[in-house]
């Protein structure tokens, strides 16, 4: 992982344009070739980002650019879609690389886990004609529980809790703010999925459009119930 931190602006292009003026910044390039643009603020959420597959070159600025002060210019540029960024760079503080080695993942809560396992498992409880597309999809911003399709064949991104609150929504809108970036998946819904869902998540969801599913433990692991088997 490349570690940047400097004053910096920040402008996204492609099927939608953004402007983030000149500020003192952290800039994050992953293994996987993504860029993520923080600032001290906004707890995790980073200002902007360019998911994989994408490609970064390091230019030298125009003249316009030089007479500014830019001393080096990174573009972004999104390998399926028009989208790309482009990142000026006045003044850098720090430049690292650093090798995190392989990641052994989010060890959920073993409730959380389970219901993980069992709704990919039955993934039609979530609606008839729905099918699996993996478990924990990986994403720029972390793991995405379960990714499937409805009926219709539209991707859908499912978020499981054992208690669902607002910080459930939240993130759950993290991702879909993100995978609707992607012109593969998009357009990507929403399913907040708990076996107890908060009267205020649950109005912030629909609020948002995002579907909320109550699951059953005990019913679903009695869908697979062996005693019950005839064979």
């Amino acid at each position: 992982m490349r570690v940047v931190i400097a004053r910096c602006s920040v402008d996204y292009g492609g099927r939608l344009t953004a402007h983030l003026p000149t500020a003192t910044r952290l800039l994050m390039v992953k293994a996987d070739g993504s860029v993520l643009v923080h600032s001290d603020g906004g707890s995790y959420k980073p200002l902007n980002w360019m998911t994989p597959p994408c490609t970064l070159t390091e230019l030298e600025p125009t003249a316009d650019e030089a007479d500014e002060g830019v001393e080096a210019v990174w573009f972004v540029q999104h390998s399926k879609s028009e989208d790309n960024l482009r990142v000026r760079l006045f003044e850098v503080l720090h430049d690292s690389t650093h090798d995190l080695g392989i990641d052994p993942g989010l060890q959920k809560d073993g409730v959380e886990a389970q219901l993980q396992e069992l709704l990919a498992q039955h993934i039609t409880t979530l609606g008839a004609g729905y099918t699996l597309i993996r478990r924990e999809y990986m994403t720029a911003i972390g793991p995405v529980d379960i990714m499937c399709r409805d009926a219709d064949g539209a991707t859908v991104a499912v978020e499981i809790k054992r208690r669902g609150d607002i910080d459930g929504v939240e993130q759950l809108t993290r991702y879909l703010e993100l995978l609707n970036r992607d012109p593969v998946l998009a357009p990507v819904q929403g399913v907040f999925a708990a076996q107890l869902i908060k009267p205020q998540a649950r109005t912030l969801a629909q609020d948002r459009g995002i579907r909320c599913v109550t699951l059953d433990y005990d019913a679903l692991r009695g869908i697979d119930d062996v005693e019950s088997r005839l064979f």
